[in-house]
């Protein structure tokens, strides 16, 4: 699979990124268990200046230090102590824009993903949400800082003929009122009908 180079990330609009996350191809290849699986939801996160993101108004922690990463790092955060929550880190390094990865559909090395998630059959819950794309995915905070050229962790071009099919449709981002106005702003895409996309 052609992995997305880092001229992907590194451009300035995140927004634009996030919308073109959708339709590409998340990749983890851990212990010789290879998952992939076609991105259908993200949301962008603008660094400084919006409020629903871990760096708004300069904010630095332990926490979101891989937010400042070069372009195509992956910031992975633990949400509510449980869930690991993937992001991927885009524009220049020391700019804390990310998008974060909101639901997945399945292709490959779906019998991993069961074992890793405890559950007994595929269903569109498996990967709908956030936190369920990086248990089903393998991905952990201790992944948090791999650059996404990695063959363990990475995100691939889709070249298939369907590519061009499907519909991306933009909203509100979830759980983030605390945001205000901000909250409101149209900064989640996905594609429209498909069933793994987590809603409202």
């Amino acid at each position: 699979m052609k992995k997305l180079p880092l001229s992907f990330y590194q451009r300035k609009n995140v927004v634009t990124i996030a919308r073109e996350l959708i339709g590409k191809i998340l990749v983890t290849h851990f212990s010789s268990q290879l998952t992939t699986g076609r991105i259908v939801e993200t949301e962008a996160y603008v660094g400084f200046s919006d409020k629903a993101s871990h760096a708004f108004n300069g904010k630095r922690t332990a926490r979101n230090e891989h937010m400042y990463a070069p372009a195509g790092t992956a910031y992975v955060y633990i949400c509510y102590g449980i869930h690991q929550m993937m992001n991927v880190v885009t524009n220049n390094a020391e700019i804390p824009d990310a998008v974060l990865i909101r639901a997945v559909e399945p292709i490959s090395g779906i019998h991993f993903m069961l074992q890793r998630t405890g559950k007994a059959k595929a269903d569109f819950s498996l990967t709908r949400g956030p936190g369920n794309v990086a248990k089903a995915f393998g991905i952990h905070k201790t992944h948090s800082g791999t650059i996404l050229l990695s063959d363990q962790l990475f995100i691939a071009v889709d070249d298939s003929p369907s590519r061009s099919a499907i519909e991306i449709v933009s909203g509100p981002r979830i759980g983030v009122k605390y945001a205000g106005e901000d909250a409101l702003l149209p900064y989640r895409y996905f594609v429209k009908g498909n069933r793994y996309v987590s809603g409202g």
